[in-house]
């Protein structure tokens, strides 16, 4: 009987203990510092675009109103809302009173849904070979730096890792036993993923691709594969209008949101000042080498040409996905590092298997040395991620340059006095605590100068007529030049508070912002420096710009989050 209960009682083996201690390590490194920055969101995309419409969808209904990005995401927040808080009013309250809590749910769903990817990246590697490359592929993703960071934000490019790999494992499972449901559930989450992040789509052709083999080996013929075909098609509609249905009920406005998505994406070419990488492709792929990490990125590579000769079914169904992709993406005219995150699940599994290979290699030779070697090419894998992973959420969870900025001018500058404020805070940042008795009458903390108005073209020319226009944020530095300064001090806006956000955007393309360049220069020289808030670590170089880079604190110079912030007080005039 005794024996009878082991043989019937789940093993639990050392390849299950590494997967388990992987989750629990992936869902570690994703809350490790998850409330940065908050009570303010400082994340363009995270402060506008996915919180702020799942909270009016309790207002208005379901119709985001809103198709940049697709609304799966979106509507899943508002589920999760409508189970925390029960209803519009305490949710409304919540967003005005306690922000932090509205966003710290969002962030934790987030985690949570990149810690679930990486179980099924262990399934996708263990289905298309063994459990080794399986637990490794979800060793690799676990600790992968650009996975790991987004999963600190509210934004919708990990939630969609999510359904894409489930996609690929359907793929796989295609690929490996056949059937029905695999095409069924695999269609269901391409769409899905589509209607999470359109670009995560991509995910639609290893399906189709695994259909085709697999109908080729059993000789099913044209109909059948066909039929296959469509089946595919029709779930990946039915599980992208499960993600997005007003892209059906409200057909119009989605088409106009693809438009300008599209535009946005061409992009404006005086919009990209400080995007000083010209070719996409490349861009890219270097992204690979800090987003993934070199070795893991150079293993992929061996693994995608170890695959394309030793097992070229499998190379066929992963391989194009990546090459189209990057074709795709790197014709477009903007590229930041997260676009990226729809090939990792393809490029760990990549990787892994190359590893594993290796490590066989070495034990068939040298026996001896297959557990020395096995250990050191996990450590040389998951070693520079760690490194960086760590430090960064170390860096999170420290406070924002931006807040002890806030708190500065709190505690110097009066509330009610005319102040200069760059680009490179939310709107709720700069309001008055006190709303009942606000020091302003729109109920900021200070009169702002409007950075969304200037008098200037593009090229800094005087508008006719005296005639202002409303200015984006990535056009700011298109409209600064020395004489501002005059305006100010006539004004009696004597703060400046600059921060490196914008700042250096036009040192890294002088030649295109001169007026900008000459505005800073002669902001020193004029103004009194009296505050400066840094983000890097003492006697650390600051890294060169880089819009990933600045934004997500890669580099090892960043002791805490944000941008260097320098408060300057002007003379003179209106300012003596």
């Amino acid at each position: 009987m005794e024996r009878h209960a082991r043989r019937l009682s789940p093993r639990i083996d050392g390849l299950t203990l590494g997967l388990v201690a992987v989750l629990l390590g992936a869902f570690g490194l994703r809350v490790w510092g998850i409330g940065h920055g908050l009570p303010f969101s400082y994340n363009i995309d995270e402060e506008g675009h996915f919180v702020p419409v799942a909270i009016g969808f309790f207002g208005h209904g379901l119709n985001p109103r809103y198709f940049l990005n697709p609304p799966g995401f979106t509507e899943l927040l508002y589920a999760v809302y409508a189970v925390w808080f029960g209803g519009r009013d305490a949710i409304a309250h919540a967003y005005v009173e306690d922000p932090s809590k509205v966003f710290l749910i969002a962030r934790v769903t987030v985690a949570l849904l990149g810690t679930v990817s990486i179980w099924l990246l262990h399934l996708l590697g263990s289905r298309l070979f063994d459990r080794r490359v399986g637990v490794l592929a979800a060793a690799i993703g676990a600790v992968a730096f650009l996975p790991v960071f987004y999963s600190h934000l509210a934004l919708n490019d990990v939630p969609s890792m999510l359904p894409s790999t489930l996609a690929l494992l359907c793929a796989a499972l295609v690929l490996t036993r056949g059937g029905v449901w695999p095409v069924l559930l695999g269609g269901i989450a391409v769409g899905l993923a589509a209607g999470t992040k359109y670009t995560a789509g991509i995910v639609l052709l290893p399906i189709a691709t695994a259909i085709l083999l697999r109908t080729r080996e059993e000789r099913a013929g044209f109909a059948h594969a066909l039929a296959a075909l469509a089946l595919l098609g029709f779930s990946s509609a039915v599980g992208f209008l499960i993600a997005n249905p007003h892209a059906l009920l409200s057909y119009h406005e989605f088409r106009a949101g693809i438009g300008r998505q599209r535009e946005l994406a061409g992009g404006d070419e005086l919009a990209k000042l400080g995007l000083t990488q010209d070719n996409g492709v490349l861009y890219y792929l270097w992204t690979f080498t800090w987003g993934l990490g070199w070795i893991p990125a150079l293993l992929a590579v061996g693994g995608a040409v170890r695959l394309a000769v030793k097992q070229w079914r499998i190379a066929l169904v992963l391989l194009p996905t990546v090459v189209v992709y990057l074709a795709y993406m790197g014709t477009q005219d903007r590229y930041f590092g997260r676009w990226l995150l729809p090939l990792f699940p393809i490029a760990c599994v990549l990787a892994a298997y190359f590893a594993i290979w290796l490590t066989e290699l070495v034990a068939q030779r040298w026996p001896r040395a297959a557990r020395p070697v096995t250990a050191a090419v996990v450590v040389v894998l998951l070693g520079q991620s760690l490194i960086y992973v760590i430090h960064n959420d170390r860096v999170l969870s420290r406070p924002d340059t931006r807040g002890l900025a806030r708190t500065w001018m709190e505690a110097n500058i009066p509330a009610g006095t005319p102040i200069v404020l760059e680009p490179i805070v939310p709107a709720r940042w700069s309001e008055d605590p006190d709303r009942a008795n606000p020091a302003t009458p729109d109920g900021q903390r200070w009169r702002l100068w409007d950075t969304t108005r200037a008098d200037v073209d593009d090229f800094g020319r005087l508008l006719p007529n005296g005639q202002t226009r409303f200015v984006k944020v990535d056009k700011y530095e298109r409209t600064l030049r020395p004489e501002l300064l005059d305006e100010y001090v006539a004004k009696g806006f004597c703060w400046v508070v600059i921060g490196s956000h914008q700042r250096d955007r036009a040192l890294a393309q002088p030649d295109q912002v001169p007026q900008a360049i000459a505005y800073y220069d002669a902001l020193r020289q004029r103004g009194t420096e009296v505050a400066r808030f840094s983000p890097y670590k003492d006697g650390a170089t600051p890294p060169t710009f880089n819009f990933d880079w600045a934004f997500d604190y890669y580099p090892l110079a960043y002791e805490r989050p944000g941008p260097e912030l320098v408060v300057y007080r002007l003379s003179g005039g209106g300012c003596s």
